[in-house]
């Protein structure tokens, strides 16, 4: 079998860990029981490219269970759990290709690898499969059934390739559906962001200006987070409604331009170009930390900096110190990338079990359905967000009320008024 991980006497390291995910894993488990049934994916290819991490493991091991043949390799250079990859290949006789920190010559051969597999299912967080696929290796289109998208930045490329006309199969959107961005995006990246920044830099939050850059729904997670912390927390936004309810929600808003010089902490998440710029470098703190949890590096103009800075070093694992020409410090974590990956571990197996329960039932969806789907980007069918969202209440044994008979016949009447 065909792999390239780090180590493979990892192992046994990287077993323990994803056993201790899947604890808090219960949606994708009873769909693991189903999968190994019924044989949903039976005769499937599926190439993945997404984080490797403990919980990327239980959803490849969900979906072999349910007679799919599976490859996996990192969607980030940086987010590669170098013992999950070695379990996967050593335990499970997945093929895995991933290295933490490789570099993008590898990156890129990788999903070339998962891309040998003549896939019918793609499995994407980010794009970059997709847009490999489309670009380098169109010979393999002609056997794709359909794919799924992962995250934002992923949903925002293939849309975009969906309205030029480009799109060569249908893709359904996980990362729209509730119970994936609601939580997900919120309370998971919310949590593991300042928890990467944290591992990273030994700081103190509290008492701190944290600028969050971007409100949409990982905004709001990591402001809400770095606020509970004690921080005084600063939100720029380009989007006036979302800009408003973050005024709304307690905190500061302004544009870029005012919150360099005052931030302690930055950290973006807008999955779009050059948020912070050279320009906004520049006039920052001495010792200003600037961070990135967006899908990639590219919100942090880094060679804007580049042009101003006099020299480089690195200070401990994860944290470059930028001494500009102005004789000021600014420190870059994980290279930019992913701090939640780079320096920490990711979402909590709990949250990332809605969203990869999503990922499980979609690809059943698009061995069903897909022949019969244009090439467009879909939504989540919504009964199975709402299966998925009941199936995760029972789990933590919490229950809801059932509209009556009554209830029922009001909401679909229009005759009955005050």
């Amino acid at each position: 079998m065909k792999s390239d991980i780090r180590d493979s006497n990892l192992a046994e390291e990287g077993k323990l860990r994803i056993e201790w995910a899947a604890q808090n894993m219960p949606v994708l488990a009873l769909i693991e029981d189903r999968f190994r049934r019924e044989k949903p994916l039976e005769g499937m290819r599926v190439a993945a490219c997404l984080h490797v991490t403990t919980e990327t493991a239980q959803l490849m091991k969900t979906l072999k269970s349910g007679g799919a043949q599976v490859s996996l390799c990192a969607s980030n250079p940086l987010s590669t759990q170098d013992d999950v990859a070695a379990s996967l290949v050593e335990h499970d006789r997945i093929p895995v290709f991933a290295i933490k920190g490789e570099d993008n010559e590898t990156y890129y051969a990788h999903i070339q690898s998962v891309l040998d597999t003549k896939p019918h299912i793609t499995m994407d967080d980010g794009a970059d499969l997709v847009s490999v696929l489309h670009s380098e290796r169109t010979d393999l289109l002609e056997n794709v059934l359909g794919g799924t998208e992962e995250t934002t930045t992923g949903v925002i490329r293939l849309k975009a390739m969906a309205r030029a006309g480009v799109l060569r199969y249908p893709i359904i959107a996980v990362n729209d559906a509730d119970t994936k961005h609601l939580f997900d995006n919120r309370y998971g990246t919310g949590q593991s962001t300042i928890d990467g920044i944290i591992r990273a830099t030994n700081r103190l939050v509290a008492g701190a200006n944290f600028v969050v850059v971007g409100y949409g729904w990982c905004g709001r997670g990591l402001a809400m987070r770095a606020q509970g912390m004690g921080a005084r927390v600063i939100v720029t936004e380009v989007d006036p409604v979302r800009a408003l309810e973050a005024l709304m929600d307690g905190f500061g808003v302004m544009p870029m331009e005012e919150a360099a010089p005052l931030g302690d902490f930055f950290c973006t998440v807008t999955g779009n170009i050059h948020v912070i710029r050279k320009e906004h470098f520049e006039v920052m703190k001495d010792g200003a930390i600037v961070s990135n949890s967006g899908h990639f590096n590219v919100e942090l103009d880094l060679d804007g900096l580049e042009e101003i800075t006099e020299s480089r070093r690195s200070m401990r694992a994860f944290v470059e110190e930028h001494l500009l020409r102005n004789g000021r410090r600014v420190y870059v974590l994980g290279d930019g990338r992913l701090i939640n990956l780079a320096a920490a571990e990711g979402h909590p197996s709990s949250v990332m079990d809605m969203s990869f329960a999503n990922q499980a039932l979609s690809a059943e969806y698009m061995v069903k359905e897909g022949r019969g789907l244009s090439r467009d980007v879909y939504p989540v069918p919504r009964e199975m967000d709402h299966e998925i969202a009941r199936l995760k209440l029972k789990a933590v044994g919490a229950r809801i009320d059932t509209l009556t008979e009554e209830q029922i016949n009001y909401l679909d009447s229009w005759e009955m008024g005050t």
